[in-house]
C-alpha cells in the first residue's frame, strides 16, 4: 500500500482533481507506472514521457531510475504547468526536464533526435500515431514501451510493415500485471519522418 502522504502519492491525488488522471486509485496509478520499467533491461541514461500529462510514466520512472535524465513531452499549457511543479515538488529540476511542444516538433530537435534509448506512452494516441514520434527520438537499439488494452482488445494494433517504415519492429509484449508492447528501434528513423504537425494522425501509416 503506497504512503498516501509520499510526495509521488500527493501528487497524483491533485492531478485526479483536475482531471488529468482517471478513476484508477493511487496504488493502480503507480503499479501502472512503475511497470513500464520492465519493458527495459537496465536504467536508461535519458528518456522521453510522450503526452506525459500528469507525469505518469514519467515522474514514477524518474524514482525508480535516479540517475536517468527525463524529458516530461506535453504540448497543454496547463499540464505542462502542473508538471513542473510537481518536479520542483519532488526536488528533481536537476534531472526532470518539461517540454511544452507537439512531439513532432520534438522529433527535429537535434538534442533530441536520435538521442535517446527510451521512450514511453501511457495514453499518447493510437499506435500508429504513437509509433511515428517515438521513431525519431530513438537512437538504434532504443525501445518504445507503450501501455496496451488487454489481449482481447488489441489485435492487429501494430502493422509490421508500417513499423518497418520507421526502422522498428515488434519486440514483445508482457504483463507485469498490467500490458505492455515493446517496439524496437532496429534502424535509424528516415529523415522524413515525423511529418509536419497533426499529419499523422490525419495520414496514418497503418
Amino acid at each position: 500500500m503506497t504512503d498516501v502522504r509520499s510526495p509521488i502519492a500527493r501528487l497524483i491525488g491533485e492531478a485526479q482533481k483536475l482531471g488529468f488522471v482517471g478513476s484508477w486509485s493511487i496504488d493502480q496509478a503507480l503499479e501502472h507506472a512503475r511497470g513500464f520499467a520492465a519493458g527495459v533491461e537496465a536504467s536508461p541514461m535519458s528518456f522521453v514521457d510522450l503526452g506525459s500529462g500528469a507525469g505518469l510514466p514519467g515522474l514514477v520512472l524518474a524514482e525508480v531510475w535516479p540517475d536517468a535524465i527525463a524529458y516530461l513531452v506535453d504540448s497543454n499549457a496547463k499540464r505542462c504547468s502542473f508538471l513542473r511543479d510537481a518536479v520542483a515538488v519532488m526536488g528533481l529540476g536537476a534531472r526532470i526536464f518539461v517540454v511544452q511542444e507537439r512531439a513532432e516538433v520534438v522529433g527535429r530537435l537535434p538534442e533530441h533526435r536520435h538521442m535517446h534509448r527510451l521512450v514511453v506512452a501511457r495514453s499518447f494516441g493510437p499506435p500508429t500515431v504513437t509509433a511515428e514520434c517515438a521513431a525519431p527520438l530513438l537512437a538504434v537499439g532504443g525501445r518504445l514501451v507503450v501501455s496496451e488494452p488487454p489481449a482481447e482488445e488489441r489485435a492487429d494494433r501494430w502493422s509490421q510493415s508500417g513499423l518497418q517504415q520507421l526502422g522498428m519492429r515488434q519486440d514483445r509484449a508482457y504483463a507485469a500485471p498490467f500490458h505492455y508492447q515493446v517496439i524496437l528501434q532496429e534502424e535509424l528513423c528516415p529523415d522524413r519522418y515525423p511529418r509536419r504537425v497533426g499529419v499523422p494522425a490525419k495520414r496514418p501509416l497503418f
